[in-house]
């Protein structure tokens, strides 16, 4: 599997490689609803951007994962940050997250067509046999997204990792595996429609 850095164009979005050129725009989706400051996320603090952004450049640079800023067409406006990440190059698989939005983005199709998007690059272009899926237990809106987009649950992790407060946080962890894609691509499309 050749994995690196691609733009992905859809009707709502652009997925294109993240870069420091994104620092400004990154630092203002941020702030756009405070949406660092919900406990059960790790979306980084307008203050704390540049460095997550060197964080994301630095696993790119070691293979691990494949950055992307999330802009909106309509306005040309820069809404937030997904990856694909926890990549197992050999199955192949890997994982859709680390995914943020700006709260005044949510709800308006962005995120739907983001992972449309991302699904159809891996399983077509990247031929993955199955991507995964990973959030706090209790972000139930995260998980909600997850679920409405038709990946399975696979299970809980508990005490999978420590989040920025100290605090351990219990993973849900789904997915997609690639027999299910036609149907999930068939889901995705329609709930879309509503947007476009």
């Amino acid at each position: 599997m050749e994995i690196g850095p691609v733009t992905l164009t859809g009707s709502l979005v652009q997925l294109e490689p993240l870069s420091l050129d994104h620092l400004a725009d990154l630092q203002e989706a941020s702030a756009d609803g405070d949406v660092w400051k919900i406990w059960y996320t790790t979306v980084p603090t307008p203050e704390g951007m540049e460095a997550e952004i060197k964080r994301r450049l630095a696993l790119l640079d070691a293979g691990l994962m494949v950055p992307f800023a999330t802009r909106r067409l309509h306005d040309n406006k820069v809404i937030g940050m997904t990856s694909l990440a926890d990549i197992l190059r050999e199955a192949p698989r890997l994982e859709i997250g680390y995914t943020w939005n700006a709260a005044s983005a949510q709800r308006t199709g962005t995120n739907i067509e983001s992972k449309l998007l991302l699904l159809t690059h891996c399983f077509e272009e990247l031929e993955c046999i199955s991507v995964n899926f990973k959030t706090h237990k209790f972000n139930m809106q995260s998980r909600a997204a997850i679920e409405a987009i038709g990946a399975s649950l696979d299970g809980i992790l508990r005490n999978d990792r420590r989040m920025p407060d100290g605090s351990l946080r219990d993973t849900a962890q789904y997915s997609i595996v690639r027999d299910e894609w036609p149907a999930v691509q068939n889901l995705l499309n329609t709930r879309l429609e509503k947007y476009l």
